[in-house]
């Protein structure tokens, strides 16, 4: 069904493209490797390299770099896409999971498709109304939408072909979201979800191209051992759960949010797995067990559905270490003999190398200091640190939640062998929480449990002592080493691409798009974008002539609380070539107030209301002028008649149209005095005397 969606069609002919998108299938996508004049798949091809064998742009000449133009995405809010092209046609999506097309040679816009995806969702989503890109496939573009559909447009006109509700039939009416972007395997569309805080059970769906027909369905972890197994693997996984955790009813996890590859010569699907429910082990399996298939890597028949075989990366998560960061296929010689591997670097900090026939365990070492294990046996399985296992005790774990490397684009280039990809640390210390029983637990002091987090955990509950960076890896598989490394300014940067130009290009958080030598680390390039990078440059050739874009937009689940820059352009994709002279937009500069000062409150509420703020508002808003704001603003730096007037601002307030929650029913009056209380009586503590 059509929920009030928007086409909007642009005044340029559609008959000056040829749109041939007809021909995007497997056979193009497969031939276009060697040509690199498309971006027909998320990852450039199926295995997902981001590898582009483009060389007109090199080392060389890197610097003679210009903008060819700039499109204006109109968005506030992270921009976390990967643009596909084919046959002179951009295809990117936007926050709220717009669609937009455009002309790749000038970025003039073809047509536009909203959704409307209903702002209350923004609530269900952990880490910002973000979207990860489209998919294109024989005359359709596919998006998953936030609140969980999946739909077909027509990739000339941008109108509505099909849509299906990727959720309602599920076994649960949690907050099941969609962020990742959609993959066409043999003809069939095939789209995960998140929501894993919000206490869902994980699972991905096959739906035929042509008619959106659902294929095939396959969880990713076990439901009620009352009831029937839905196949073999989840009666074999059940036996690494511990059923006093009951935890079907905390849901279980291991959504399938971001990460899946393809070989088509084996006919293999390659998912990742995210994180259990709740993250604290000893409430969600008090008796142990490795609870399959969270933290995983599942080799899946794409065909069927059937499962092949997995691997698990880290048993019994306790600490948020998902899968779901991008996998490459390749082929690497080890010992002498050439292997067909699979390429990871998770949140967990180390780098795996695994045989993708067979799952078999090849070899993990560390690329960020780790503190969580002291590394892995002979048999692939984590040697872990009994004191961050036990976690009764407040524990600085590294990697912590955020990840030695998250979501953001991982690359190899076939010509030097290395795989390229952000590494960071983002200190966090974390512990049991004594308060949690079951899933809905809403005590004060439990992180974002107003807003349905489930945790089971405390986080920061006292300040961790690790030090934040922010870095580009160079490593290498074979010796599992790192060859080069480059520092940022700061955690939270983009993904990478690579070329046969011996280039590296990364965006970063305090606005730059950087071009590196991908021998050395050398910098050879760079320019400014008006906001943070997060998401992945392309690259794809049109009469000739080698385009470099990136779509920008700061954002997720970092970006949310804070920033490291001063500007905050909105959502803009950036398009450069050789000698290009395109004039950038102009640049906005950051809005921040000064530290709020006139709330009247009663001191004697500051400690309820610090629970409740964690509770409800600290993953948004960050700590009150102490943090200093993303893209949702720091509530320390705000007017003073905003917080004064707080009960109509969390109370059907004006904001619900950007994705703030209603608290209606969820806080009282009495409530929000107090959390006034905290944001005042925090902003007094910190001012400078």
């Amino acid at each position: 069904m059509l929920i009030g969606a928007t086409v909007f069609l642009s005044s340029i002919s559609t008959t000056l493209y040829a749109f041939e998108n007809t021909q995007v299938n497997e056979k193009h996508i497969i031939k276009n490797m060697k040509s690199g004049k498309d971006w027909p798949e998320h990852g450039f091809d199926y295995s997902g390299s981001r590898f582009s064998p483009l060389e007109q742009i090199s080392t060389k000449n890197v610097n003679e770099l210009g903008l060819a133009w700039s499109y204006d995405l109109e968005s506030t809010r992270g921009i976390e896409a990967t643009p596909i092209v084919v046959n002179g046609v951009m295809y990117v999506s936007a926050s709220w999971s717009v669609v937009h097309a455009m002309d790749a040679k000038t970025g003039k816009k073809i047509w536009t498709y909203d959704p409307q995806v209903p702002r209350e969702t923004g609530r269900k989503s952990c880490c910002d109304v973000v979207n990860r890109g489209v998919a294109v496939h024989e005359g359709n573009v596919f998006v998953g939408s936030l609140d969980g559909r999946l739909l077909a447009l027509n990739a000339e006109t941008g109108k509505l072909v099909w849509e299906k509700n990727t959720v309602k039939n599920s076994d649960s009416d949690r907050a099941y979201t969609i962020t990742g972007a959609p993959r066409v395997y043999r003809g069939k569309v095939i789209i995960g979800n998140g929501g894993a805080e919000f206490g869902v059970r994980g699972y991905i769906t096959a739906y035929d191209a042509k008619t959106g027909k659902q294929e095939w369905r396959w969880y990713t972890v076990p439901g009620d051992p009352s009831k029937p197994f839905e196949n073999d693997a989840m009666e074999q996984a059940a036996k690494t759960w511990d059923p006093s955790g009951k935890y079907w009813e905390t849901g279980g996890g291991g959504t399938v949010w971001n990460s899946m590859v393809f070989d088509p010569e084996l006919n293999l699907m390659y998912i990742g797995v995210g994180n259990p429910a709740p993250w604290s082990y000893s409430k969600r399996s008090p008796a142990g067990g490795d609870n399959l298939y969270t933290g995983s890597i599942v080799a899946l028949n794409p065909e069927t559905g059937e499962y092949v075989w997995h691997y698990q990366e880290t048993p019994g998560d306790g600490w948020d270490y998902t899968s779901t960061q991008d996998m490459i296929l390749t082929d690497l010689k080890l010992s002498g003999k050439m292997r067909k591997v699979l390429l990871h670097a998770p949140k967990n900090g180390f780098f795996f190398v695994i045989d993708r026939v067979t799952g078999e365990f090849l070899s993990a070492e560390n690329f960020v200091d780790v503190n969580w294990a002291t590394g892995y046996d002979k048999n692939g399985r984590p040697i872990v640190n009994p004191a961050v296992r036990d976690m009764k005790n407040p524990y600085d774990i590294i990697p912590g939640p955020f990840g030695g490397h998250n979501w953001h684009s991982m690359s190899f280039s076939s010509k030097t062998g290395l795989a390229y990809f952000p590494a960071q640390n983002i200190p966090v210390s974390m512990s049991e929480d004594p308060n949690w029983s079951e899933f809905g637990s809403n005590v004060p002091g439990q992180p974002m449990s107003g807003t349905g987090w489930n945790t089971g955990v405390l986080l920061n509950p006292t300040p961790p002592t690790s030090k934040p960076f922010g870095r580009l890896l160079a490593w290498d598989p074979v010796k599992q080493k790192e060859a080069w490394r480059y520092e940022h300014v700061a955690p939270w940067n983009g993904g990478t691409l690579v070329t046969a130009g011996d280039l590296v290009f990364q965006g970063t958080g305090d606005a730059r798009l950087m071009a590196f030598h991908a021998k050395t680390g050398e910098v050879l390039w760079q320019s400014a974008t008006g906001t943070g990078i997060i998401a992945a440059p392309i690259t794809y050739e049109l009469e000739g002539e080698q385009y470099l874009s990136i779509a920008v937009g700061w954002g997720g689940i970092v970006g949310l609380t804070l920033r490291a820059t001063e500007l905050d352009t909105p959502g803009t994709v950036y398009t450069f070539k050789l000698g290009g002279k395109a004039k950038k937009p102009a640049f906005v500069d950051y809005q921040m107030g000064n530290l709020i000062e006139g709330v009247k409150y009663n001191p004697e509420d500051y400690a309820e209301g610090t629970a409740l703020y964690i509770s409800n508002c600290v993953f948004c808003h960050g700590v009150p002028g102490v943090d200093r704001g993303g893209v949702v603003p720091n509530l320390g730096y705000v007017s003073e008649h905003n917080i004064t007037n707080l009960d109509k601002v969390v109370f059907k307030g004006p904001y619900m149209q950007r994705g703030m929650p209603d608290f209606t029913g969820k806080l009282s009056n009495s409530d929000v005095e107090k959390i006034k209380a905290f944001i005042q009586g925090t902003a007094d503590a910190i001012r400078p005397k």
